[in-house]
């Protein structure tokens, strides 16, 4: 009978303690708090958040509005990934003084470098405010006509809530808009770079090991907010000091072990977790494999030049970067999609809301949505492929097709608005153009040129290509163009946009390039976007139904809203994972792995000599375990973008960790979490702590920190 009662237990608090999700922090109690305590969570719902004292929300400030930080001392020191602060670290830089090769420590507070346009801002408070949002919108039954109202209510109350003058209010929608919060906010504009480690560390195995696990980076940067003499936000003034926080993160020197419980706070930037199966299908079979296939001829060009011309290499490192990132991720998130069988799942899951529709008596208000998606998404296809073409092909990676565009919107600022608006266009496009020139090369362009536009003269749906793309000799027009246009250059270009209006425009309608993209955007802008727009409001009002039935039918259920930027909390569990057959990974990764990833003189898998030094002396100092130093561990946590740079919190509210990326099979859980192989990628506190203190030897920071024993002290 025991034995029976406890495998009842055991059953009870699996099932209970469920994981994935991103929660709305002031709206904890009950279900959530059941399963975070099931888990092995040790605080309080008041301890995560509270309005009246101090709690976790008020340490974890969003960094410069798109990614995380953490507050980890009352001087108003932040942790932030290496790759959110990177900009940051990068204009400091210099031949004299470069930060990215060598790391910046201040070892006095005098030391810090303010940064021009760095922002950090905190949530003081959360409030349901949907009812007010949604006045007067009840018997409107246009959709262009509700979401108008919607916004002019939205302006109204920004600016009628309460709030102190130093505050700002910002309203957000969740659940598809059938919930809206406001959050009032407060701005720091004075934050100073006070510590990063050289790139061969914040970013160690760069572009081959992003999105990968076993990962050994140690992506993490510090800055310090500053404020005026009230404690409140003020510009940059050497009269400013350090912020004092309503709370900071004690940190834990016991580290983690798998099945410990991890909370992750942060503002997550945009998920799709309710898509219909249609919606999936046709992400898994057609718009990612198109965007997957450009970007790979794009790659596989540039990565050619770049081996082969260490100029090269250096102007197209970040670009290669930046378009390797989501091009990995989708290849991860379809075959994530795929060996999950999300589709199915999804349309299981269908079969049973339409019984629960049916049950319920609901047929005349959701008794149609399915076949309403179904009849959308398949009218939309076309559209929405063409409209990927258009801005992987001509907005994203054919820079000279880019640059062609933001000519083509200033031929339409002239056509809408007039002169003035053109002559302040045409001059910010002059100014604002000279640093993309720098790192421009045309025969790289010409080769990613060639490549790109013969896959959009095959593959982009027959109805929606310009005529100037039929039956082309794509070699003959790359040499025509880049031989040419005036956009290869910057001379070219300020060329091209200097006289009167009357002037450039003629100059610009007889460039090549310039007509190329034009013809390409006209045929985009009169036949593919105006009805893509048309259909996908008509998919947004069924969205919103959709969810609006999901909560009303299943109110028992798990259901979340999906990542807008806002502050969330995910809770899950150390934990390792087998990505497929006979390959199991563990939850953590060491030094070692470092040492055994190393190539000396290589950009990505280089390691700095004292690194080394410390390795081979074994010298951790009170980060180490067990003779071994740990660098990364992963997670059940529900993560995406704006996740970077979020805190790993323990069961007891300290750091363990600062969260930086996923695993490449679990990127699908911007769609669908699956528990068995989604994992958020975490650098451990005690390697930060390492390299803070044995490798830079910034003592100054380590005695402003709060270092805690939780699992010594077991309280």
């Amino acid at each position: 009978m025991k034995f029976l009662k406890a495998l009842l237990l055991l059953f009870v608090v699996q099932t209970q303690a469920q994981q994935g999700g991103m929660w709305i922090p002031s709206l904890l109690n009950g279900m959530n708090e059941i399963e975070m305590k099931n888990l092995g969570m040790k605080m309080s719902i008041k301890e995560i958040y509270d309005v009246n004292q101090s709690s976790l929300k008020d340490a974890v400030p969003q960094f410069n509005g798109g990614c995380t930080s953490e507050v980890i001392s009352p001087k108003g020191l932040i942790l932030t990934n290496h790759h959110c602060g990177f900009d940051a670290i990068q204009n400091h830089s210099s031949v004299d003084h470069d930060y990215l090769t060598n790391g910046f420590w201040a070892y006095k507070m005098e030391e810090e470098l303010p940064n021009e346009n760095l922002v950090v801002t905190f949530i003081v408070k959360i409030e349901d405010v949907t009812t007010k949002v949604l006045e007067g919108t009840t018997n409107l039954t246009s959709e262009a006509e509700k979401q108008k109202k919607i916004q002019d209510n939205i302006s109204a109350l920004t600016i009628s809530l309460p709030k102190e003058n130093w505050q700002e209010n910002k309203i957000r929608t969740f659940y598809e808009g059938n919930q809206y919060m406001l959050f009032v906010t407060e701005t720091f504009k004075d934050v100073r770079l006070v510590g990063a480690p050289p790139t061969s560390i914040g970013k160690f195995g760069s572009d081959t090991d992003n999105w990968v696990w076993p990962r050994q980076t140690g992506d993490f940067s510090l800055f310090r907010i500053y404020a005026d003499k009230n404690n409140r936000p003020a510009t940059y003034s050497k009269d400013n000091i350090p912020y004092t926080p309503k709370h900071f993160l004690p940190i834990s020197l016991d580290g983690v072990a798998e099945d410990d419980f991890t909370l992750v706070f942060g503002y997550p930037g945009k998920t799709n977790e309710y898509l219909p199966a249609v919606a999936i299908k046709q992400i898994v079979n057609e718009l990612n494999p198109a965007k997957i296939e450009i970007r790979d001829q794009a790659l596989n060009v540039v990565d050619g030049f770049m081996r082969k011309d260490n100029a090269i290499k250096i102007q197209y490192a970040s670009k290669y970067a930046s378009i390797a990132n989501y091009w990995k991720k989708w290849i991860g998130e379809t075959q994530g999609l795929e060996k999950s069988d999300a589709i199915t799942i999804k349309k299981n899951q269908e079969i049973a809301f339409q019984e629960k529709v049916v049950k319920a008596g609901k047929q005349v208000e959701y008794g149609n949505l399915l076949s309403d998606f179904e009849k959308n998404y398949t009218e939309i296809a076309p559209y929405a492929l063409a409209r990927d073409y258009f801005s992987e092909v001509a907005l994203r990676n054919t820079e000279l097709l880019s640059v062609g565009y933001k000519l083509y919107q200033l031929e339409q600022v002239y056509n809408s608005k007039g002169e003035q608006a053109f002559a302040d266009r045409k001059n910010n496009l002059i100014t604002g153009l000279a640093d993309f020139y720098k790192d421009f090369n045309p025969n790289v362009d010409k080769k990613v040129f060639e490549q790109l536009i013969h896959l959009y003269a095959t593959k982009v749906p027959k109805e929606f290509l310009p005529t100037i793309l039929s039956n082309i000799n794509v070699a003959d027009l790359a040499t025509d163009i880049y031989g040419q246009s005036k956009l290869v250059n910057y001379e070219g270009l300020k060329e091209l946009l200097s006289g009167d209006s009357k002037t450039v425009l003629a100059s610009l309608n007889a460039d090549k390039g310039f007509l190329l993209i034009k013809n390409m955007a006209d045929k985009y802008s009169k036949e593919v976007a105006p009805k893509y727009d048309e259909i996908n409001l008509r998919i947004t009002a069924l969205q919103r139904t959709y969810m609006k039935a999901q909560l009303e039918l299943n109110k028992d259920s798990r259901i979340f809203p999906d990542a807008n930027s806002t502050l969330r909390i995910t809770y899950g569990k150390v934990k390792g994972y087998e990505p497929k057959d006979a390959t199991v990974y563990k939850p953590m990764t060491y030094l070692d792995g470092v040492m055994e990833k190393y190539i000396p003189g290589d950009y990505e898998f280089d390691v700095p000599a004292k690194l080394i030094d410390l390795y081979k002396a074994k010298d951790y100092g009170q980060y180490g375990e067990n003779g071994k130093m740990p660098v990364c561990f992963i997670g059940t946590n529900h993560t995406t973008g704006g996740n970077s740079g979020s805190p790993a919190i323990d069961a007891n509210g300290n750091l363990i960790g600062l969260n930086f990326d996923r695993v490449w099979e679990g990127t699908l859980s911007d769609i669908y979490y699956d528990p068995s192989i989604c994992r958020n990628i975490m650098v451990d506190v005690r390697y930060i702590l390492f390299i803070m203190d044995n490798y830079a030897g910034a003592k100054n920071l380590i005695n402003e920190l709060k270092l805690v024993h939780p699992k010594k002290l077991n309280y």
